[in-house]
């Protein structure tokens, strides 16, 4: 082959591959690059959350082209989940997706992170609306109050003491539900019943049964403990049973059936309610999806399209209900122990 002819062809060859360049055949990479939500919860090791993350991968997997980065404190704190914010902003992921511990606290975090333009949802305990673009709640609050006051109710035969052990002074979603609690004891049906006082375990296992435990030991008249927490709830029975105050003193609240199960039999709880967190979990993550995809925006009315679950209507706070509590008990708490 002649010089000119061997120039020719590496010519040719260097045309050709610059050709396949534009048009894409050499960027593998860009291709499956995948849209990475962080899932940033109340705290690590706690049971509803574990369940959220798996209905996060459920969307994920569903979705196909999303990385789940599953993570919180150990302690349910909102300097931890700052601190955790802080990390994911540098991190530069696409969404996140957080149960906060403090409303207000994380809102200059959260705001940091949309300037980097990382899409900011909450779910389950929300921020404050400066902070986010919208937020998931479980249930609709009102129906949560009343359905824990009808089933402390039920339990004690419609009048006696009852208290209330909840997560963190400063979690979003206890404070509203104890709210919708108070409203719900005005009215005459519930007229019989005496809330004495509210208490907080942190959303830890060890102080909430020590809570539990003042509760009992300080109210000789008590008939019921409220705990709309699935922590609050799981020790607040346990310290019933320890007492040896079962059928004397019971527990309702939020649970998870996989925990409560036990409860059930003993005869410390003969109710409680939650929500599925697996599919608050899946929704949760398809939502933020359709954010980092520019379908919605976080306005007054917007349709977000959520999978299986269909779709969800923002308020105009940016708020949406996925699905109304659900009550377990001894007819089918086996059942659903099964699943979460």
């Amino acid at each position: 082959m002649t010089k000119n002819k061997m120039g020719a062809s590496v010519r040719a060859m260097l045309a050709m591959a610059l050709a396949l360049a534009a048009i894409g055949f050499a960027q593998p990479a860009a291709a499956a690059e995948k849209v990475r939500i962080a899932m940033v919860v109340k705290s690590l090791g706690n049971g509803f959350f574990d369940a959220a993350h798996e209905g996060a991968r459920e969307a994920a997997k569903e979705l196909g082209d999303v990385d789940i980065i599953y993570t919180g404190p150990t302690t349910p704190t909102a300097e931890g989940q700052i601190e955790i914010i802080n990390s994911l902003i540098s991190q530069k992921v696409d969404a996140i997706v957080v149960s906060a511990n403090d409303a207000n606290a994380l809102v200059p975090i959260a705001k940091r992170a949309a300037q980097r333009g990382i899409k900011v949802i909450s779910f389950d305990s929300g921020i404050a609306r400066a902070g986010r673009l919208m937020q998931l709640n479980p249930s609709n609050a009102e129906l949560i109050g009343v359905k824990q006051i009808q089933m402390a109710s039920d339990a004690i035969g419609g009048a006696g003491e009852v208290a209330i052990l909840s997560a963190t002074a400063q979690a979003t979603n206890q404070n509203i539900w104890i709210g919708e609690m108070k409203k719900a004891l005005a009215k005459p049906e519930f007229s019989r019943i005496k809330l004495v006082t509210t208490v907080y375990g942190d959303d830890q296992s060890d102080k909430s049964y020590r809570e539990a435990l003042g509760l009992l030991r300080s109210h000789p008249n008590l008939k019921a403990i409220i705990a709309p927490t699935t922590v609050g709830i799981n020790a607040a029975a346990k310290a019933v049973v320890d007492e040896k105050l079962v059928g004397k003193v019971y527990v309702t609240g939020l649970g998870l059936p996989s925990e409560m199960a036990g409860h059930i039999k003993s005869g410390a709880v003969k109710s409680f309610a939650i929500w599925n967190p697996i599919d608050l979990g899946y929704a949760a993550t398809f939502a933020a999806y359709q954010f980092v995809k520019g379908r919605n925006q976080g306005k007054d009315g917007e349709t977000v399209a959520v999978g299986r679950m269909g779709s969800i209507k923002l308020d105009a706070s940016g708020e949406a209900a996925l699905a109304p509590p659900f009550t377990y008990d001894a007819g089918n708490v086996d059942k659903f122990a099964k699943i979460f």
